[in-house]
């Protein structure tokens, strides 16, 4: 058995858990299906990866840059409560049930293939770590509900399976108006508030109002740069936190550079990272859809990758600053309301509050301009707060504390089958 689990926690942790990997092996397996030479297929399948790979190590710098400011936030402003980072509760899980996790993963892509062959849901699901966070979440749902080992297994790879080609084209409808094609999908399971923000942007703007054609009077004109607008606005949020943090927390952290000037550093830090994953992004896109069309012709015809949030920032870089900024100070808010009713008390992380709330912002945008992206970032950023409080209960059945999933597909679909084995007497 010991064997059996360090071949699958390879396969599953080490191997499919890697993004890059899964990606460049869906474009090897592509470009040798369209019987491409062999120097094509070693091109386009390593330059998918190293694409795939430069924009991770852009969302690092920007992650980086966003923990630090964290630390500040969480310091200066004396906030307690629970942290929504799907990877501290993944990590959490895998202390518990390492093995079910693996098997869900796993056995839930095979059916997403599956699904994508057989039925109208094309969509392959190829965000690895997104898989990794859902087969957690079920695993830690269906304890939760007391199911043993085989059965956790088994439902919850059905579920993954069905959820990676189903969510998807919840989104897609708004992923076309994003992109202006029907070539990609979006594989980040936040897609009812993606698929929310779009509805709403239609509801109240024009796709002309653009945040990316906004027209700024005099000086204000410099903010037409996303480049100068990352920096000046995240700039600003990381002032406040330092000063409210305080000299010596901010020196704690800094590792020698003056405490007034980390902050500007750390600004600039995060554009230089939201700059490589446009690059990563706008590279690996160009090897992997064309590859896709080996797959589509010869295994699963019109099939779609989906794939992480990222890949919507070039169609509207200015939105998703905007929306970070809108989506974390909606956050904020609801950290305090829930503080004054009693409820769980949700701290905005601003890791995925950036790419979620920033790729609501990009599908507000697609459908309702500048306006659009407002009320969907805001919007978002009430979703990833409620959802992760509400499910709080589940997380601290199983002996989970601290954190909680912030995606919407998760607390949806968990709270719903949770209520629905309460009715029936489940129980841990």
């Amino acid at each position: 058995m010991s064997i059996i689990t360090a071949i699958l926690n390879f396969i599953v942790f080490d191997l499919l858990s890697q993004a890059s990997i899964l990606v460049g092996l869906m474009a090897l397996v592509g470009l040798i299906l369209q019987k491409k030479k062999p120097v094509q297929v070693i091109t386009g399948t390593v330059k998918t990866i190293v694409g795939f790979l430069i924009f991770g190590i852009g969302s690092t710098a920007a992650q980086g840059a966003l923990s630090s400011f964290q630390t500040l936030f969480t310091k200066g402003f004396h906030v307690q409560g629970v942290l929504p980072l799907a990877e501290a509760v993944t990590g959490q899980a895998q202390t518990k049930f390492p093995m079910v996790i693996a098997l869900v993963m796993v056995c839930g892509f095979a059916l997403n293939l599956l699904i994508a062959r057989f039925t109208k849901f094309k969509f392959i699901f190829l965000t690895g770590q997104h898989n990794l966070f859902l087969a957690a979440m079920l695993t830690i749902l269906f304890k939760a509900l007391g199911f043993n080992d085989l059965a956790t297994i088994i439902t919850g790879a059905v579920l993954l399976g069905f959820s990676a080609a189903i969510f998807p084209a919840l989104a897609q409808p708004y992923m076309r108006k994003v992109t202006g094609n029907d070539e990609i999908a979006i594989g980040h399971y936040c897609t009812i508030a993606y698929a929310l923000s779009g509805w709403l942007g239609s509801r109240v703007g024009k796709p002309e109002d653009s945040t990316e054609n906004l027209k700024l009077p005099g000086w204000l004109s410099i903010f037409k740069d996303y480049i100068v607008s990352v920096t000046l606005s995240i700039g600003i949020f990381y002032y406040v936190a330092a000063i409210a943090a305080g000299r010596a927390n901010v020196e704690a952290l800094s590792g020698g550079v003056h405490w007034l000037v980390y902050p500007l550093l750390q600004a600039l830090a995060f554009s230089g990272g939201l700059y490589v994953i446009i690059t990563g992004v706008r590279m690996f896109l160009s090897e992997i859809v064309p590859a896709f069309v080996g797959i589509s012709e010869k295994f699963i015809p019109n099939s779609k990758p989906a794939l992480d949030c990222p890949v919507v920032f070039p169609y509207a870089p200015t939105a998703t600053v905007l929306g970070f900024i809108c989506a974390y100070l909606a956050g904020i808010v609801c950290m305090f309301f829930f503080s004054a009713v009693g409820m769980t008390v949700i701290i905005p992380v601003a890791i995925p509050y950036f790419f979620i709330g920033g790729t609501a912002a990009v599908f507000g945008n697609a459908t309702g301009g500048w306006k659009g992206a407002v009320l969907a970032s805001v919007a978002t950023g009430i979703l990833i707060a409620v959802g992760p409080a509400l499910m709080y209960p589940v997380m601290q059945s199983v002996g989970l504390s601290g954190t909680a999933f912030p995606e919407t597909d998760f607390n949806a679909l968990g709270l719903i089958i949770y209520n629905i084995g309460k009715l029936f007497g489940l129980t841990a």
